[in-house]
């Protein structure tokens, strides 16, 4: 995992986080920023493909995905909007806190990170509950009585599809964090070496900028 050292950190002993296949820290660091930006592009080519899906067939069915978008809830769709914006502030001031050897700060920001992370899946779990006692299912399990427009299950086929995709990467990020929380209590980052909080940091802020677009376009047809 990536590693970054400040001239004033930089000594003539090797740092016990170099990795053998590297000369310097900073050197370890690019590469790891590098290797992670790639990967974050991997993640840009997996919901873009998703996003051009949803509107070439929002444009061939318009009524049915404006009837709906009604059955979905703003309030907990703005909600959960509001803590993954949050959420992001937090991981920004963890990567921070790191870099300037505040490590008791690491810790309460990561931690409130993974909390905020946690509620936007609680706040998930209530909207699937609804959508399943509803019947408002994709593809073939759509079961929802009383549509006056058909094709309905289309929109829920990429709802399902798309949210749920994504709260897989939160769930991930949710892994990932504690981990670096568990290394934060170990009292392992610093000045010296935060690359792995940094990095994290990256994967988070894209699975909250991916929400960002989700949320308009699915809870705000007109």
């Amino acid at each position: 995992m990536g590693t970054q050292v400040s001239n004033a950190a930089a000594g003539p002993e090797r740092s016990p986080f170099l990795q053998s296949h590297f000369t310097e820290m900073v050197q370890q660091f690019d590469a790891a920023k590098i290797g992670m930006w790639l990967f974050l592009v991997t993640e840009v080519l997996l919901f873009g493909g998703l996003f051009v899906g949803y509107g070439i067939m929002h444009a061939s069915h318009p009524e049915a995905f404006k009837a709906a978008h009604h059955h979905l809830d703003r309030t907990m769709g703005a909600l959960n909007t509001i803590v993954l914006l949050v959420s992001s502030f937090t991981m920004v001031m963890a990567v921070w806190s790191a870099s300037v050897n505040k490590k008791k700060l690491v810790v309460l920001f990561l931690v409130l990170t993974i909390l905020l992370a946690g509620a936007f899946l609680v706040v998930k779990y209530f909207e699937y509950s609804h959508k399943f006692h509803d019947g408002l299912l994709p593809g073939k399990f759509y079961t929802h009585q009383g549509d006056t427009v058909p094709g309905q299950f289309l929109f829920f086929s990429f709802y399902f599809m798309m949210t749920g995709l994504h709260g897989i990467h939160v769930l991930a990020g949710m892994i990932a964090l504690t981990w670096l929380l568990r290394r934060a209590l170990r009292g392992d980052f610093g000045a010296g070496y935060y690359g792995p909080v940094d990095l994290v940091g990256l994967y988070w802020h894209l699975v909250d900028m991916i929400w960002i677009y989700l949320f308009p376009l699915m809870y705000l047809i007109s």
